[in-house]
């Protein structure tokens, strides 16, 4: 039977539950104590609350991690109830500190935002030690150190890591507090910098993800930034190769035939190779989010639960064309990204209200 997990925050502690697809019903779930905000909180804590980094799931051992807002980085073992496999808190095993305010924008920081990712043998944490490294790699059966990056930057505040490959050579790329960066992951070499492209933003506030195709990879935010940038890696260096002013706060930018989608206010088409704009419209505000279907069309979700089907470039070159909407499934924010498997669409808000929609 197919399954779907989450990781939802309440006040005091953290709970980790796996819900059955078919029917929703609660198969396990376990709790532990966790502060509502990470331990250095400071502002915006009317806007978010809890867990914000996303569960990652390995097939092969299936074992699921999780980490919350306050650093605890868990593993279960979803072959076995859910059981804890191991785990750690990185606040604690780092002694990493609060970000720094590096913009004349006000301080942030929202403790830990940024997805493990399961490579091979390995999980990628970004773990931001200024003195260990932005991204430490663990045994993922055991939770064992592997190696740290050689780049030392603040942890940003992304949704997630990217696998990329340049010049042959497995990397992940990663948004820092201060970097797009690629980091190596081949043998002899994990860890190394391949290159770094400066990206620092008001608030520390560049939430989207880096999004990746080939050897160039998207970084975008608003603020000070105010830019969607196409960067260009090799081993040694990181090159612009276009910047539009068309901006994504939350919404990680998805790249598919040609084309790359942002949801942010507005959802809009741009070219990939020019950054020029193709099409803009709707309506979406800031939690903007979205996924291309495998017929080349797109899912769209933001505000207070506002999902939406659209014709991709393929179909729809020109202008923005909406084929289907469903509006105020929520009554707050939908700040989690929309997620779609096995013909069914996931949405939650962000007080953890969740539901499943079939797509057939």
């Amino acid at each position: 039977m197919a399954r779907s997990s989450r990781s939802v925050g309440a006040t005091g502690k953290t709970h980790c539950a796996l819900f059955s697809t078919k029917d929703g019903k609660v198969l396990w779930a376990h709790s532990y104590k966790c502060p509502r905000y990470g331990r250095f909180h400071t502002g915006d804590e009317g806007l978010y609350g809890g867990p914000s980094a996303t569960p990652e799931f390995d097939p092969a051992t299936k074992l699921l991690y999780t980490l919350s807002t306050d650093g605890d980085l868990n593993c279960w073992d979803t072959s076995n109830a859910g059981k804890r496999a191991w785990g750690l808190n990185l606040y604690d095993e780092f002694k990493t500190e609060r970000r720094p305010k590096l913009t004349k924008a006000p301080q942030r920081d929202y403790g830990y935002t940024c997805a493990p990712l399961v490579h091979k043998d390995w999980l990628l944490v970004e773990v931001g030690s200024t003195k260990t490294g932005s991204v430490v790699a663990f045994d993922k059966r055991t939770g064992k150190r592997a190696w740290a990056s050689e780049l030392k930057d603040e942890a940003g505040h992304t949704g997630g890591m990217a696998p990329m490959t340049i010049e042959g050579v497995p990397c992940v790329a990663v948004v820092t507090q201060r970097h797009l960066a690629a980091i190596r992951l081949d043998a002899g070499k994990e860890g190394a910098t391949a290159a770094k492209f400066e990206w620092v933003t008001d608030f520390a506030n560049t939430i989207a993800g880096p999004a990746v195709s080939g050897d160039c990879a998207l970084v975008t935010s608003a603020y000070n930034m105010n830019a969607l940038c196409k960067v260009r890696f090799t081993l040694t260096e990181a090159k612009e190769v276009w910047r539009a002013k068309f901006p994504s706060k939350v919404c990680t930018p998805v790249i598919h035939d040609g084309s790359v989608y942002v949801a942010w206010q507005r959802v809009r088409c741009l070219d990939w190779n020019t950054g020029e704009r193709k099409w803009e419209g709707g309506a979406f505000g800031d939690p903007g989010s979205c996924v291309v279907t495998s017929d080349g069309r797109v899912i769209v979700y933001g505000l207070n639960g506002k999902l939406a089907l659209i014709e991709g470039a393929a179909r729809a070159p020109k202008e923005y064309t909406e084929l289907a909407v469903r509006d105020r499934l929520f009554r707050t924010h939908a700040w989690p990204h929309v997620a779609l498997s096995g013909g069914v669409l996931y949405l939650r808000d962000r007080d953890g209200n969740l539901i499943a929609l079939a797509t057939k």
